[in-house]
């Protein structure tokens, strides 16, 4: 079963994103409010893959992908992030985020792009 770990700050949107893939055979390895507890969680847990929200408290999704990359070169992660963020969405696939989808997304499309990078 592919396990993801799903950082985003809205407890909403963890839940929906929660309910969405568990539907689609994803096993949910955990979930992160912010980016630092984002990165100690994948290197505690190692998901298959991370959804990262960019704009967290603590530390951003951007920094969280950033150490994460730093710890492991092969780490998989999509960043969500909403409207209006395209610079930071460039920014993040040239610290070496694998995709993004942009909220509001359709659930089709983010279980696509989680398939074809798994």
């Amino acid at each position: 079963m592919k396990r993801v770990l799903i950082a985003d700050d809205a407890m909403f949107m963890r839940a929906t994103l929660k309910q969405q893939l568990a539907k689609h055979g994803f096993e949910i390895a955990g979930e992160a409010e912010d980016g630092s507890i984002a990165v100690k969680k994948y290197k505690e847990l190692k998901p298959d893959i991370v959804t990262m929200d960019i704009t967290m408290p603590v530390m951003s999704g951007l920094d969280a992908l950033k150490e994460i990359m730093a710890f492991d070169k092969s780490a998989k992660i999509v960043m969500v992030t909403a409207l209006g963020q395209e610079e930071m969405v460039k920014q993040a696939v040239v610290a070496g985020a694998r995709s993004f989808v942009v909220k509001p997304y359709k659930e089709e499309s983010l279980i696509t792009i989680l398939n074809k990078l798994l």
